[in-house]
């Protein structure tokens, strides 16, 4: 049966008058609608739910809200606005026309990188799969919908991409973007984060907190891009993806918020006193942070790496606000200080070509992004009148990719032992007792209005409708 395009895919892409899109899309979207059903959020097909949805770029009306269930979602195909007589903003080409279709001799980097970047959109729907059935109240079970359906759109993002451009191999790989799944066996997803499982709303709000901020990272650099239809459809995705960072930086502030709250009552801030009454004592939210901060540092890549280089030079990928926050858009003679294992349990110096250390620059700038939170949050801890404050652990440690791959190192990013380092690991990261007492307090909530236990109300509710809306009709 063929789609309603104006209906059933909202789109700025002409996509009425290509026969050719039309049927690739025609064939992709009926896997994808099962691969939703089997994949997406479990048990949850006939709620009515209150979302958001992308309706063009307008930055004064993009989207609208209203009750839809999820099934029906109106996935679409965004690309910013162009930009007039837009030129090549850094390497080898700078100063050229940007480019609207893909040069024969970048593609198959093109559709790695796009390939790549797609996958992540599933994999976290998939992650995030069980979570409906221990929401902490309505207002966050629509919020958890709402990133898994801006994800989906993020797919189809990407897939539009692979179709418009890429032949019959992008074809294939949209096929393989479905046929993957998180934490397979046989069939894992690309990134190794995307594999981790998350059973907890903690665990939720620490990923959307850190791993998608390095979603809107790689957004940022793909933003860049000389090929013009890439970095327009990454522009218009980061407008979706501040949604799911707020998800994570509020949701971590609430449960921080309820903690220090129960710490007054009790006038304590002893952890089997706290768990005793059903709050997240910091230093287990501290393991949290260390977890999901560390894992999501490799997806950056590797500190040197010729691959960026070579991304760099042929205008495929840039750094995040290339053309506003840098003089040196070429690069060329530039070169960047890294701290590098010496092999001999101490640290060296190691100078390298800037743009062999592109990875590096975007997870620096990566995580002063991430500092922002934690300050915000230990401000509420600083006027609560307690003196433990979160932070971050160094770069260096619990990595599997790059030059401190698999090399041991505490919090402060110290080389110690390896029998120190697992020791460590007990106190630094959380331990099965931790995630069991986290899982006790997964009780769902599905009252309007009402809150678990162990998270603050937010300070507003979604679109200036109340807190007690019912953001989410179960039948």
């Amino acid at each position: 049966m063929s789609i309603d395009y104006s209906q059933k895919i909202p789109n700025n892409v002409n996509l009425s008058n290509d026969r050719t899109l039309q049927r690739a899309l025609e064939h992709w979207q009926p896997h994808f609608l099962d691969w939703w059903r089997e994949m997406g959020p479990h048990d949850f097909a006939s709620a009515d739910v209150y979302l958001r949805t992308a309706t063009g770029v307008d930055a004064q009306g993009w989207a609208s809200y209203g009750a839809v269930k999820m099934p029906d979602y109106r996935w679409g195909i965004f690309l910013a606005d162009a930009i007039p007589e837009r030129k090549i903003g850094f390497g080898d080409r700078f100063g050229e026309p940007v480019w609207q279709q893909v040069p024969g001799e970048f593609r198959s980097q093109f559709r790695r990188l796009i390939v790549t970047q797609g996958d992540t959109e599933p994999a976290s729907v998939e992650q995030q799969h069980l979570l409906g059935h221990t929401c902490p109240s309505l207002y966050d079970l629509r919020n958890l919908f709402q990133v898994n359906v801006e994800e989906g759109r993020h797919l189809w993002a990407m897939v539009y991409l692979l179709h418009a451009h890429f032949g019959r191999d992008g074809r294939e790989e949209a096929e393989e973007l479905l046929a993957r799944h998180s934490g397979d066996a046989d069939k894992p997803r690309i990134l190794g984060t995307f594999n981790e499982p998350i059973s907890d709303w903690l665990s939720f709000f620490c990923f959307t907190y850190f791993t998608d901020r390095d979603g809107k990272f790689q957004l940022k650099s793909l933003a860049e891009s000389s090929f013009d239809p890439l970095a327009r459809t990454c522009r218009f995705m980061l407008t979706e993806e501040a949604h799911h960072m707020f998800v994570g930086e509020t949701g971590i502030g609430r449960v921080v918020r309820r903690t220090l709250e129960v710490m007054k009552e009790l006038g304590t801030d002893e952890a089997q006193a706290l768990r005793g009454h059903g709050v997240v004592d910091l230093p287990l939210l501290q393991r949290y942070l260390n977890f999901w901060f560390s894992s999501s540092l490799d997806l950056f890549g590797s500190e040197v790496s010729s691959n960026a280089a070579s991304s760099f030079a042929n205008g495929i990928k840039g750094r995040p606000d290339e053309t506003t926050q840098y003089q040196d858009h070429m690069c060329t003679d530039a070169t960047y200080d890294l701290q590098t294992p010496d092999g001999k349990g101490g640290v060296q110096t190691e100078t390298v070509s800037l743009r062999n250390a592109m990875n590096e620059v975007l997870r620096e700038a990566y995580v002063r992004d991430c500092e922002i939170g934690l300050k915000r949050w230990n401000m509420q801890i600083q006027k609560a009148g307690y003196e433990f404050r979160l932070k971050l652990p160094s770069t260096r440690f619990r990595r599997s990719i790059g030059a401190w791959a698999n090399v041991p190192t505490d919090l402060e990013g110290r080389i110690v032992s390896r029998e120190a380092y697992e020791r460590g690991l007990a106190e630094w990261l959380p331990t099965p007792a931790d995630r069991l007492y986290v899982s006790s307090l997964m009780q769902r909530v599905t009252e309007p209005g009402k809150m678990a236990g162990w998270v603050a109300p937010p300070d507003r509710g979604i679109n200036n409708l109340g807190l007690d809306y019912e953001y989410v009709h179960l039948s």
